[in-house]
């Protein structure tokens, strides 16, 4: 399929720079103070153990480049330092190049991810309060889960709230299991948080599973992922 100008699409890329004033606004709306606001450009540059994340919803240039191709250049990716992205940037300039984006995108949701060891814990998902229940979250969860498999991390673990079943539901869709409690967990409130871990995420069965729940989320939202 040719994607010709005009042409909206949604996408997960890792977080850059130019990012982190949406993702804040995100997260303040998301998780009002005392939740202490996160550092994401300190993340960015000096942080190794946590990557970020990002949905985006943007216009695609006639550039004859098709969606898949479009998903393949947006793949999450190791983090470059600081310095990294400064020279790629630099040598794209340098080149003539332009982005296949267009110059402005609107962030509609992030995601964090912290990799030590064999173990991926997922910190925060959040997204825009107008673009909830349209298959965000989960595409998030997804691209987290894929990149925990491609570091090779052997289980993945967050914390929900105990209110929140919305959520309870898609990680239990996902294979993530209940396996303990954090009693006053979260700062707002002293809400509880229930612990729930994804195991063996390396296994063939595993990823049979994900491939069939991602072709069903492109049936369901029409995204390829």
């Amino acid at each position: 399929m040719r994607v010709h100008a005009g042409t909206m699409t949604r996408f997960v890329r890792p977080m850059e720079l130019e990012n982190v004033a949406q993702v804040s606004n995100i997260e303040r709306e998301a998780f009002p103070p005392p939740w202490p606001a996160t550092n994401f450009g300190h993340d960015l540059m000096h942080n190794k153990l946590i990557t970020h994340i990002v949905a985006c919803e943007g216009l695609l240039e006639d550039n004859g480049q098709d969606v898949e191709s479009v998903n393949r250049e947006c793949d999450i990716r190791l983090p470059e330092s600081g310095f990294g992205r400064l020279r790629s940037g630099l040598k794209r300039l340098l080149k003539g190049e332009t982005a296949i984006l267009a110059p402005s995108y609107l962030v509609l949701g992030f995601a964090s991810i912290w990799f030590v060891l064999d173990e991926a814990h997922i910190s925060n998902i959040a997204v825009l309060e107008l673009y909830r229940r349209q298959g965000i979250g989960e595409q998030l969860l997804i691209s987290m889960i894929k990149l925990a498999i491609e570091r090779n991390a052997r289980y993945i673990n967050l914390e929900v709230r105990v209110s929140n079943r919305i959520a309870q539901a898609l990680y239990d869709k996902y294979g993530f299991e209940q396996v303990g409690m954090r009693y006053g967990y979260y700062s707002d409130n002293r809400e509880d948080a229930i612990l729930m871990t994804a195991d063996e995420i390396h296994t063939s069965d595993f990823k049979e599973s994900l491939n069939e729940l991602m072709d069903a989320y492109t049936r369901r939202w029409g995204i390829r992922l």
